[in-house]
């Protein structure tokens, strides 16, 4: 019940500063009436428009009618593409969670591994040369990586596709290109992680007892070592998301940071409202998810809020 209890006190005052900021920004950032009307327009035209939008209403009325818009989803008509702008944003969400979750995994099974033997390697040439990989590849931009995957996968070898999100294929370049970053933040923490653990009294009373090395990496080592590794992961997930913008470009790819650049350029204000309105939502449900599996992996914190 108290966890219950914080979610909420997190979560409302959240959500009402963020529908604040965006409207503000929505606001402030240029009359929507001129980008709606042709060039050619009245001001009697103008001052229909204006009063149909509710704009000629002062900015605390205007606010407290898009609250009321925002109860029942409705964001507005994209101009750019005469439909609803929700229902226009998540018909492309589908397109970026499922690459943002293959990034994901790509990140994960690469630097559990990596990260693991890393750290029992630790001061050898296994462990420095995984540690150099995971600089590099944490220093290499997203449209650096992206475009290499493509000339070298797609140009001279020609085996996998370029743009588009019609089959398994077509994930692979785009979540690599995301998962190489993410797998090289995750693979030095996953290192530091166990090196932490594994010289715990616990682990060596493990291996007092005669249990096979592997038993003990497994199950006391790793799974003790996975808590900070969740916790980065819950709060890499949304710059994960922020990264598709990139490279959702690079790899045309029919997803939410395609859609968001491009309306940022039409100055498409509906849609861009929504789209981060529903990342804001997504970050909020992948914190609260963190939170949850961080209880599961440690018991301990579950009592310790209780005391």
């Amino acid at each position: 019940m108290r966890f219950l209890k914080r979610i909420v006190i997190q979560v409302v005052p959240t959500m009402l500063i963020l529908t604040f900021v965006v409207f503000a920004l929505v606001y402030l950032a240029g009359d929507p009436v001129s980008l709606m009307l042709p060039e050619n327009a009245t001001q009697e035209d103008r001052a229909i428009l204006e009063k149909e939008l509710g704009l000629d209403q002062h900015f605390l009325i205007q606010y407290v009618q898009y609250m009321g818009d925002l109860a029942r989803g409705d964001f507005g008509t994209s101009y750019q593409y005469h439909q609803e702008a929700l229902p226009l944003v998540v018909e492309r969400l589908t397109a970026t969670l499922s690459l943002a979750g293959m990034a994901l995994g790509v990140g994960i099974l690469m630097s559990l591994p990596l990260g693991v033997i890393a750290a029992l390697k630790r001061n050898t040439f296994v462990d420095y040369f995984i540690s150099g990989l995971s600089v590099i590849g944490k220093a290499m931009p997203n449209f650096w990586i992206g475009i290499m995957l493509i000339l070298f996968f797609a140009v001279t070898l020609g085996v996998l596709p370029v743009s588009g999100a019609e089959s398994p294929a077509h994930f692979v370049l785009p979540a690599f290109t995301l998962g190489v970053a993410l797998s090289a933040e995750l693979t030095r923490l996953v290192r530091a992680s166990v090196l932490e653990v594994i010289d715990q009294e616990f682990v060596q009373t493990a291996r007092s007892k005669g249990q096979k090395e592997w038993i003990v990496i497994l199950r006391h080592v790793f799974m003790n070592s996975l808590i900070p590794v969740v916790t980065m992961i819950g709060l890499q997930f949304p710059q994960l998301i922020g990264g598709t913008i990139i490279v959702e470009t690079v790899f045309s790819w029919p997803g939410i940071g395609r859609l968001l650049l491009q309306s940022i350029e039409a100055k498409d204000m509906a849609v861009i409202q929504a789209i981060v309105f529903v990342i804001a939502i997504i970050t909020i449900l992948v914190n609260l998810l963190t939170d949850v599996i961080y209880r599961l992996l440690d018991p301990r914190i579950s009592y310790e809020s209780k005391s």
